[in-house]
């Protein structure tokens, strides 16, 4: 078997290495006041670009009967999927934001919003995955967060993986 490797790479996120990428960081950042985050303080952000140009924003939205709240990143994966369901997500930036402001360090998306990028990559492809921190940007791909996904009860062999 043949080991995959995943490459990581670490930016600080105006040094980002397209332009198209600083501006998706950005527009991850500029939806965080929309994020309902009442109970945490704790605001992420969300953008895709796919493949068709368009770009999809989403915020976490919280519940006090947890866990019915809606991480950011899938609000934006459900939308696009139901709006655009032929077309292929090319990128996605996640940002966050606590009660003293935009995180430092970037943040990683937990695993049910993991699950769901596996599900839209089978569906569509691979896609980049940008973290977006203030002092520290990752750019990595989608199927670099969640090794071992869930899928149609197919069993995953380690030799595959590693």
């Amino acid at each position: 078997m043949e080991k995959r490797e995943q490459a990581i790479e670490y930016f600080e996120c105006k040094n980002l290495p397209s332009g198209e990428y600083r501006e998706l960081c950005e527009k991850a950042q500029r939806v965080l006041p929309d994020a309902y985050s009442a109970y945490s303080g704790f605001s992420v952000g969300a953008a895709l670009l796919l493949e068709n140009g368009e770009v999809i924003t989403g915020t976490n939205q919280e519940n006090a009967a947890l866990p019915s709240g809606m991480c950011a990143e899938r609000t934006a994966l459900f939308y696009a999927g139901s709006r655009f369901p032929q077309v292929r997500v090319r990128a996605m930036a996640i940002a966050a934001a606590d009660r003293n402001g935009p995180v430092k360090e970037y943040v990683a998306p937990c695993g049910a919003c993991r699950q769901v990028m596996a599900e839209t990559i089978r569906r569509g492809g691979d896609f980049d995955v940008i973290l977006c921190g203030e002092e520290r940007t990752i750019l990595l791909r989608a199927s670099a967060l969640l090794p071992f996904p869930f899928e149609d009860s197919k069993t995953v062999r380690l030799e595959e993986v590693f």
